[in-house]
């Protein structure tokens, strides 16, 4: 039996890879997920002194918000996720997937902290709050930084 010639064969196997790829990225396989990131600074209420700065990515999206830190081993320690609600509201937040504990801190739309939970890997929650905007934060950070609720987070105007 004759072989066939050596360019039908990369053309079958270039088919099956560019296929099977599209099959992937239309599956959600390689879907891009990647996060868009902003700095956001919290200010004490009472004296208007930093507290602290955090390099937030950016959950503004149904999937995103679902997803939040699911898929992250951990946070650095001035790092966090800062998730973005179209109004303000009930919020309820869970520990699903997550493999490492968070502070979950509830802003309104103004920007002041109404609600902080220390959430463990143990307990799934949920975890409510009132708020258009929810900063997940390293374990204890609002504690180590003095963070506290009425103290404001700066939102950049892009995403508020």
């Amino acid at each position: 039996m004759a072989r066939p010639p050596t360019w039908l064969l990369a053309l079958v196997a270039a088919t099956v890879i560019v296929g099977g790829g599209a099959l992937a990225v239309s599956s959600g396989v390689f879907a891009d997920d990647s996060y868009e990131w902003t700095t956001v600074t919290v200010v004490d209420s009472d004296t208007d002194a930093e507290l602290a700065t955090v390099d937030a990515r950016i959950a503004d999206t149904p999937k995103k918000r679902f997803t939040g830190l699911s898929n992250t081993s951990s946070l650095g320690p001035n790092e966090g996720m800062l998730f973005i609600h179209g109004t303000e509201g009930q919020q309820s937040y869970v520990m699903r997937g997550m493999s490492f504990p968070i502070d979950i801190v509830f802003i309104n739309a103004d920007g002041e902290i109404m609600t902080i939970h220390h959430a463990d890997v143990d307990t799934y929650g949920p975890y409510p709050g009132t708020g258009k905007y929810v900063l997940e934060l390293p374990h204890n950070y609002t504690t180590d930084n003095d963070i506290a609720v009425g103290d404001r987070v700066e939102i950049p105007a892009e995403y508020r």
